[in-house]
């Protein structure tokens, strides 16, 4: 069984700052990419920040130049830094990873519990 464990959401002013981790465990033999997704009251999941195993990162045009997503593979854990906070950024942050159970399984996807950001004005 695989679980995806998200922290370090919570309550910020506007202009401050976070960082969300996210740990996969389990038995995981590799993960491709990892990521962000958030989710406002009301509307749906959108993609915040994926990076790929190597390293290859690509963002939301909103969060672009505040945001930046890492990744420790010897820990399966992700990271999502968020500089410059803004009232718009308030969602639950969802993260996501592609995994394999081995060399020869197929990709499976798994998604986070979600932890709630609220950024006030």
């Amino acid at each position: 069984q695989v679980q995806l464990v998200e922290s370090g959401g919570g309550l910020v002013q506007a202009g401050g700052s976070l960082r969300l981790s996210c740990a996969a465990s389990g038995s995981i033999f590799t993960i491709d990419a990892m990521g962000w997704y958030r989710q406002a009251p009301g509307k749906q999941r959108d993609l915040v920040a994926r990076i790929t195993s190597g390293g290859s990162t690509n963002y939301a045009e909103s969060v672009k130049g505040r945001f930046t997503i890492s990744r420790d593979n010897a820990k399966n854990t992700v990271y999502l830094q968020m500089n410059s906070l803004k009232p718009e950024d308030t969602a639950v942050y969802y993260c996501d990873a592609d995994l394999h159970f081995s060399s020869r399984s197929p990709t499976y996807h798994y998604w986070g519990q979600g932890t709630q950001v609220t950024v006030s004005s």
